[in-house]
């Protein structure tokens, strides 16, 4: 696997790689209804353009396996992690970890404390693993459909 920097020609794999995720992997804790509310089809165009504009501004990487990208996560420059998936195909083989260690050194570079995040009922022990804290469960609507959260957070210690 390799790490590096997201690039503008990433942006259809990485697309295609959260929707195909969502509603392989997280169906063990959402409803269909809840899936497809969280990750509709019908707004795949939608976030090829909005995505890519949040993925130049944040810091972004991309792991990669032969020229595949097996995995994604963003955070803004004060500290918000906004997204961190894994390719249905290649979870449990430490991408997620890989990708956060990435971007939790990033964070310590530019002088960040904290980083923050909503986690997905998913993906909420992965992080408590990392030492991330729930500071509250949360209840969100996405079309008329309620989801279940978490909002998490963890201090940094200098390295």
């Amino acid at each position: 696997m390799r790490m590096r920097a997201f690039q503008s020609s990433d942006i259809n794999q990485m697309v295609s790689l959260f929707y195909e995720t969502i509603h392989a992997v997280n169906a063990r804790d959402y409803t269909e209804e809840q899936l497809n509310a969280w990750a509709p089809q019908d707004e795949m165009d939608a976030k090829l353009i909005k995505w890519k504009d949040s993925f130049v501004r944040n810091i972004t990487y991309i792991a990669e396996t032969n020229d595949e990208i097996v995995g994604f996560g963003d955070m803004t420059r004060n500290g918000y992690l906004d997204r961190l998936f894994v390719h249905k195909n290649f979870q449990g083989q430490g991408i997620a970890t890989a990708l956060m260690n990435k971007l939790e050194s990033e964070a310590r570079k530019i002088g960040l404390t904290k980083i923050e995040t909503e986690a997905s009922i998913t993906a909420k022990p992965f992080f408590e693993r990392r030492g991330y804290q729930v500071i509250e469960p949360q209840t969100i609507e996405r079309k008329g459909i309620t989801l279940i959260n978490f909002k998490m957070s963890k201090r940094l210690i200098s390295e």
